[in-house]
């Protein structure tokens, strides 16, 4: 009985729920209706009953009053008009953090896009002789001086940059690639797959921890059209191991007249560390390099090709290129940053991902006890905040075992747990990303801006002041 009862009360509840024809006329609605196009708050008012039902079917207690819809209303129309794609402060201390966006890209650079973005621009045409140009020509001459290359082109990213070479070189021939280099990167994305969709046969060599030149030699077949080598960005193979270099590679290419192409991944102009370095790769034989621009080279997101003329320019007349063919806000951005790769006396202090991978300790140490004082100021008993050593990463599947000393404020609250604080500061605004270890949240100062210590401290004010 008392289920049939409930089920009954639950239909009388769903037939006091108003019309959408009685909801457009309450007083609330008539102003938003005059604001807004009728179809966008119809479908906004359907959402709001929708979501009203399933709580009656699921046995909870819902308001359906005038004022209490019209508030729902209200609150959807407004969080539908504010943009999901938000600025954010990252205090993870990963510089090249996929999930919060990858590389800062300059003010220089920004402005360019704005520029391109909110006038017309030259795209593709020839101001010189008012004929159809080119829009690689804005970048492509940048990208020869920078890396050597007699030719370039930029993509719009570098799983573009790999399948767009990938498949004029190869496609329905063999290309040899070893073992331990068939790299699977964030996002799923597997390098044989890749090739696989590009037309190619893969023909692996060596195994995952040794491959020799030998064994390259001994795949090469009458079907072979390439030898790719590929740099593991994101790990490491340690102990009893042994890759064939790029020069040892390059040589053996020249010998059996097979073009050698080299996947740098993340893209370094200048040196950092282990990584690759694009000038070196031509240098030492590749005839076609690939890499990113939105990682170590700092700029947009982009895809770069680079290398001979004759194989780069089989590639602009590919089908696939307008495929993966960049807009004029990418080409805008990628060639501000490339620019001041060429014309900077100091590179870092333009760049600002760059000056984060190089920001020295001292600084980054001089950060975290200026925000360390301002939390226990203003926020007094309610957070234990103290500093401690730790490390940074590059992100982005660069630098695997690269860790950059820095220095963290630990914060525990006085109530609530340190996940709450977390999700808390998560949902701000704007939203702060912070990462927690042992029952403490941690700010980590090395991608924190001093211009954001205001925000923060103000943020964690109003959480404990809730």
């Amino acid at each position: 009985m008392d289920g049939h009862k409930e089920e009954g009360e639950q239909k009388e509840k769903l037939r006091d729920i108003p019309s959408v024809s009685e909801i457009l006329a309450y007083p609330a609605v008539v102003s938003l209706l005059s604001s807004y196009r009728r179809p966008f708050i119809v479908a906004i008012v359907r959402d709001v009953l929708a979501v009203l039902r399933e709580a009656i079917l699921a046995g909870e207690k819902v308001d359906i009053s005038r004022e209490v819809l019209s508030s729902m209303i209200s609150e959807a129309v407004e969080s539908i008009k504010k943009p999901s794609l938000r600025r954010v402060i990252n205090a993870t201390g990963v510089i090249l953090h996929t999930g919060l966006g990858r590389a800062l890209i300059s003010d220089y650079a920004a402005e360019a896009i704005k520029t391109a973005a909110s006038d017309y621009c030259n795209l593709e045409l020839d101001l010189d002789t008012g004929t159809r140009g080119t829009r690689q020509i804005h970048v492509e001459k940048l990208i020869c001086n920078l890396t050597g290359a007699e030719s370039a082109l930029a993509v719009n990213n570098n799983a573009a940059a790999v399948m767009l070479s990938l498949h004029t070189i190869a496609s329905g021939r063999e290309v040899i690639v070893s073992r331990g280099e068939l790299i699977e990167i964030g996002g799923s994305f597997r390098l044989p797959e890749i090739m696989e969709k590009s037309g190619c046969t893969v023909v692996e060599v060596g195994t995952t921890n040794r491959t020799t030149l030998e064994d390259y030699r001994r795949a090469v077949s009458e079907n072979t059209a390439l030898l790719l080598k590929v740099h593991a960005s994101n790990y490491r193979i340690v102990g009893f191991a042994e890759r064939v270099s790029l020069r040892e590679l390059s040589e053996l290419g020249r010998d059996l007249r097979i073009p050698v192409m080299y996947d740098l991944g993340s893209g370094a102009l200048i040196p950092l560390d282990s990584e690759p370095v694009a000038q070196r790769a031509i240098a030492e034989g590749a005839e076609v390099i690939t890499f990113s621009a939105d990682k170590l080279l700092g700029g947009p997101q982009a895809g770069i090709i680079a290398g001979t003329k004759q194989l780069v320019d089989r590639m602009k007349r590919d089908p696939l290129a307008r495929v993966a063919r960049v807009c004029k806000l990418t080409l805008a951005g990628l060639q501000a940053t490339l620019l001041q790769y060429v014309t900077s006396r100091d590179v870092v202090e333009e760049n600002p991902t760059i000056q984060l991978i190089c920001k020295p300790l001292l600084e980054v140490e001089k950060s975290a006890s200026a925000l360390a004082r301002k939390l226990k100021k203003s926020c007094g008993d309610a957070l234990t905040v103290e500093l401690m050593d730790g490390d940074s990463m590059i992100g982005g599947g660069s630098f695997p075992t690269l860790q950059l000393t820095t220095k963290l404020v630990a914060i525990r609250p006085a109530h609530g747990s340190v996940d709450e604080l977390t999700k808390k500061l998560r949902l701000g605004d704007p939203p702060i990303i912070a990462r927690v270890a042992n029952e403490r949240l941690l700010l980590d100062m090395r991608t924190l801006k001093g211009s954001e210590h205001k925000e923060i401290v103000s943020s964690f004010q109003r959480i404990v002041n809730q």
